[in-house]
C-alpha cells in the first residue's frame, strides 16, 4: 500500500558538549544580527541621502492625509472582504509592509538619541530589538500571502477513505502519566467512537497504574507500559513503536477527545507518499484561565487560537508547521526511518516534525477542529505549560535537530523557524517598555528623540494600521490589546526562563500539566503576581514624579522635553498601569467546583416521566458527563424527581434525577444529574458531547474598541467581586 522506505545506515557522530553547541549557535545568531544591522544601516543611508531630513509641522495638514486615506481604505477592504481572500490579503499586506518600512526609516534616522554614551547605548539597543522583531513581522506578512486552505482537499481525499478504497491500518496511541481515571475514560471512549474500520487503540501508561490496566480491560483496548520513564513522553511513544505494526499512528494526549470523523478527514492525505504527518487544529472545550479569571469566558477566544488559526497556516504555506504532540497522524515507516520521536528535547513533537521535513517529506496542517482537549485549569498550570513550550523551543540551539542547522530544510523554512524561536524572546522588550517611564523619569535615560509631529506622521500610522488590521489578518482569533494583556501577564516568568534555558538548557525535564482540578474559592497566585506588583509600583512612581516635574521648574539632567510632549509620556504610563492591573486580576484563580466541564449546547430533548408515557419538550443549555441543564416552559417537575431524557439525534435515553429547579422570568431550568449510566449510554453521551466536529465553531474575538471596553469594565469591577454561578 505504501512505497517502501529504505532505512539509512546509522551514522555515529561524536556528541558536542553544551559549551560547544552554545558557542556555535551564538555565532549563528551573531551573524544574523550583524547582517540585519548592515542591511538596515545601508537602507537608512540611502533614504537619508535620497530624501534628506524631513521637516514637518502641525500646520502642514496635507502630510496627515495619507494616514487618513489608508485608514479609510483598509476599512473599506475589510468591509468588502470580511474574511481574508487573495486580493484583499494582498492589498492589506502591501499597505502594512509599506508602512513598516516607512516606520523603520523614521526610527533609524530621526529618533536615535546620541547625546551621550548612556543614551546612545540604550537608543541603539532599542532600535536593534525593534528591527529584529520587525523582521519577524515582515516575514509573517509575506508568508500570509501564500496561505493554503486544505479543507477542500481533505473533503476530496476523504471519499476514498469513506468508500473503503484507501483504508490503511491505524494505531491510536493515548499517552498518560498521572492524569485522573475519568479523563482517560472519556478519551478512550471518544477514540472508540471514531468511525473507521481498521483501528486499534493503545493506552501508553507511564505511570504503571493498575487501575489504568483495569480500565483498558473493561473498555476493550490495548495496554502498554514500561519499566522506567526515560525520555518522558517521547520515550513512552518510542516504546510503543516497537510493539505495534499498523501503517499509520494517531497520537492523542490523555485529555484530547477526537471527533467521530477524525480519521476520515486525515487518512486520505497519506495517499501521497510524500506526506509524513498531518496535524489538526488544537482545540479546547474549556476556556483558558486568563479569560475565566477575568470573567470573560463568553467573549474571549482561547489563547492558542491565534496559533492554530494564524501562525500554523502561515507556516504550513511552506510546509513547516509545528506538530503539537496531540491530535496528529503520522506514517509509521517514516518515523522508523528517523528512529522514532526525538528524545533530546521536552518538545519531542516539534523536533520530530522538523526531522521528517529535513528528510524531504511533507508535514502539513489541516485547519479543522477534529478533537477537543482540556486547557490548563489555573494560572499556575498555564504558566507551567508555557515555560515547557519555551524551554523546548529554545533547546533547538543545543540539539542535532536544530532547524537553523539541520540539513534538508529550505531557507524559508529556516527563517520561519527562526521567527518562531524569536517569539520567545519577545517578553524581554515587553518588560523594557514597562520600565521605560522609570528609565526616563528617575534615571534620565532617554533612548528616543520623539516629537509629537513626528509621531503623528510616522509612528501613529504604523501602529494604528497594525492594530486596525491585526484581528483581520489573524482571522479574528485575537485582538491586539488582548494579545498584549496575555503577554504582560506572563512576561516575567518567560523572560527569566529564556536566560535559564540559554545557560542551563537541560536543567529541567518534562512536566505534565495538572488536569482534572477543582477549587471552591478564589486563589491568589502571589508568586507570579509579585513581579507585576513591582512593575505597577514603578510606573505609579514615574507618573507621580512626572506630574511633579510638569508643575515645577526643573533644571536637572533629564531633558523631559526631548520626548516631544509629556502627553505621549503620560499616555504610555497610564496604559502600562491599566494593563498591569488587569494582569494582576488574572492572577486570581476563579472557583471551579466541578471537576467535570459543562459545555454550552443547544439540543432539543424529550423529558419523560418515569411513571407514565407522556413527555415534555425541553432545550439543553449545558451538558456534561454527569448531568444536564434543561430549559422547559412549564413547571410540572419536582426536586429529586426521577425522569428520563431522550436525545432525538441518536435516540439515546438516560435516567436522571432533578437536583435543582431555577425559575427565571422567561423560562424554567432543570438542573439534572444522570443516574447509573451503562457503558453503552456513556459512550453515546461522549459522542454527543465531543463527537461532532461541526459543534466546535470558530469563535470571533472582540474588536479592538470592544476589547478595550470589556477590559475597562473588568478594570472597574474585577471578577473576584462578582457572584459565581453554581450548577450542581
Amino acid at each position: 500500500m505504501f512505497r517502501s522506505v529504505d532505512n539509512q545506515q546509522d551514522q555515529t557522530t561524536q556528541k558536542k558538549s553544551i559549551s560547544q553547541l552554545l558557542l556555535s549557535n551564538v555565532s549563528q545568531l551573531s551573524i544574523i544580527f550583524i547582517l540585519l544591522a548592515i542591511v538596515v544601516f545601508l537602507i537608512s543611508i540611502i533614504l537619508f541621502y535620497c530624501l534628506g531630513e524631513v521637516n514637518i509641522g502641525l500646520d502642514k495638514t496635507y502630510l496627515y492625509l495619507p494616514t487618513v486615506f489608508l485608514v479609510i481604505l483598509t476599512q473599506i477592504i475589510i468591509k468588502l472582504s470580511p474574511h481574508p481572500k487573495s486580493w484583499s490579503r494582498g492589498l492589506i499586506v502591501t499597505i502594512l509592509m509599506g508602512l513598516t518600512l516607512r516606520y523603520l526609516y523614521w526610527r533609524s534616522l530621526f529618533t536615535l538619541n546620541l547625546s551621550n554614551l548612556t543614551n546612545s547605548i540604550f537608543s541603539v539597543l532599542l532600535l536593534g530589538i525593534e528591527i529584529l522583531f520587525t523582521f519577524g513581522t515582515l516575514l509573517q506578512l509575506y508568508l500570509t500571502l501564500k496561505i493554503k486552505d486544505r479543507r477542500h482537499q481533505a473533503t476530496e481525499l476523504s471519499r476514498d477513505v469513506i468508500n473503503h478504497k484507501f483504508i490503511p491500518s491505524v494505531a491510536i496511541l493515548i499517552t498518560t502519566y498521572n492524569e485522573p481515571l475519568f479523563i482517560l475514560r472519556r478519551t478512550i471512549l471518544g477514540c472508540q467512537n471514531i468511525n473507521y474500520p481498521k483501528k486499534n487503540i493503545y493506552l501508553l501508561d507511564d505511570g504503571r497504574r493498575q487501575e489504568m490496566k483495569q480500565l483498558t480491560e473493561a473498555l476493550g483496548c490495548h495496554y502498554i507500559t514500561r519499566e522506567n520513564n526515560d525520555n518522558a513522553k517521547a520515550g513512552n511513544l518510542n516504546n510503543a513503536l516497537s510493539k505495534i505494526h499498523e501503517d499509520l499512528i494517531a497520537v492523542f494526549d490523555a485529555d484530547f477527545i477526537p471527533s467521530i470523523n477524525f480519521l476520515n478527514r486525515t487518512v486520505g492525505f497519506f495517499q501521497s507518499s510524500k506526506i509524513a504527518l498531518v496535524q489538526t487544529n488544537q482545540n479546547f472545550y474549556n476556556i483558558d484561565p486568563v479569560a475565566r479569571n477575568l470573567g470573560l469566558e463568553k467573549e474571549l477566544t482561547d489563547e492558542v487560537e491565534i496559533f492554530s488559526r494564524h501562525y500554523q497556516l502561515v507556516r504550513d504555506s511552506i510546509e513547516t508547521m509545528v506538530c503539537y504532540g496531540s491530535s496528529f497522524i503520522v506514517r509509521k515507516s517514516y518515523l522508523d526511518e528517523i528512529r522514532g520521536f526525538v528524545t533530546e528535547s521536552v518538545s519531542e513533537d516539534y523536533y520530530t516534525g522538523i526531522k521528517l521535513s529535513a528528510k524531504g517529506y511533507k508535514c502539513i496542517y489541516l485547519d479543522e477542529k477534529l478533537s477537543a482537549g482540556l486547557a490548563p485549569e489555573n494560572i499556575s498550570g498555564r504558566l507551567s505549560q508555557r515555560l515547557r513550550w519555551s524551554r523546548g523551543t529554545l533547546q533547538a540551539f543545543f540539539i542535532n535537530a536544530n532547524p537553523l542547522t539541520i540539513p534538508g530544510l529550505s531557507l524559508m523554512q529556516r527563517l520561519a523557524h527562526f521567527e518562531g524561536i524569536l517569539q520567545w524572546f519577545g517578553e524581554i522588550p515587553r518588560i523594557i517598555f514597562l520600565l521605560f517611564p522609570l528609565l526616563v523619569i528617575c534615571f534620565g535615560i532617554i533612548p528616543l528623540k520623539l516629537t509629537l509631529v513626528g509621531w503623528l506622521i510616522y509612528g501613529l500610522p504604523y501602529y494604528l494600521l497594525t492594530w486596525q488590521t491585526y484581528r483581520w489578518i489573524n482571522r479574528y482569533s485575537r485582538s491586539a490589546i488582548l494579545s498584549d494583556l496575555y503577554s504582560v501577564s506572563q512576561c516575567i516568568p518567560l523572560a527569566t526562563n529564556v536566560f535559564k534555558v540559554l545557560f542551563r538548557p537541560f536543567s529541567e525535564g518534562f512536566k505534565v500539566t495538572p488536569k482534572g482540578l477543582s477549587q471552591n474559592r478564589f486563589i491568589f497566585n502571589g508568586n507570579f503576581a509579585f513581579p507585576l506588583f513591582i512593575l505597577l509600583a514603578l510606573n505609579c512612581v514615574a507618573l507621580g514624579y512626572s506630574l511633579l516635574l510638569a508643575f515645577k521648574d526643573y533644571s536637572g539632567p533629564m531633558e523631559i522635553k526631548s520626548l516631544g510632549s509629556l502627553i505621549l509620556f503620560w499616555l504610555l504610563i497610564l496604559y502600562n498601569i491599566f494593563i498591569l492591573v488587569l494582569s494582576l486580576y488574572t492572577m486570581v484563580d476563579a472557583p471551579k467546583i466541578d471537576i467535570y466541564h459543562w459545555l454550552s449546547v443547544r439540543k432539543k430533548v424529550n423529558i419523560l416521566n418515569i411513571n407514565c408515557h407522556d413527555y415534555t419538550t425541553g432545550i439543553i443549555d449545558s451538558l456534561s458527563e454527569i448531568g444536564a441543564e434543561i430549559k422547559v416552559k412549564n413547571n410540572r417537575f419536582l426536586v429529586n424527581q426521577i425522569i428520563k431524557i431522550k436525545f432525538p439525534s441518536n435516540n439515546l435515553i438516560v435516567v436522571a434525577v432533578i437536583k435543582k429547579i431555577n425559575h427565571n422570568k422567561s423560562s424554567i431550568k432543570l438542573i439534572t444529574k444522570f443516574h447509573n449510566l451503562s457503558l453503552f449510554e456513556e459512550r453515546q453521551l461522549i459522542a454527543i458531547l465531543y463527537g461532532n466536529s461541526d459543534q466546535w465553531k470558530q469563535k470571533k474575538t472582540p474588536g479592538e474598541l470592544k476589547s478595550i471596553w470589556l477590559l475597562f469594565k473588568v478594570f472597574l469591577r474585577p471578577n473576584f467581586l462578582r457572584k459565581q454561578k453554581k450548577l450542581l
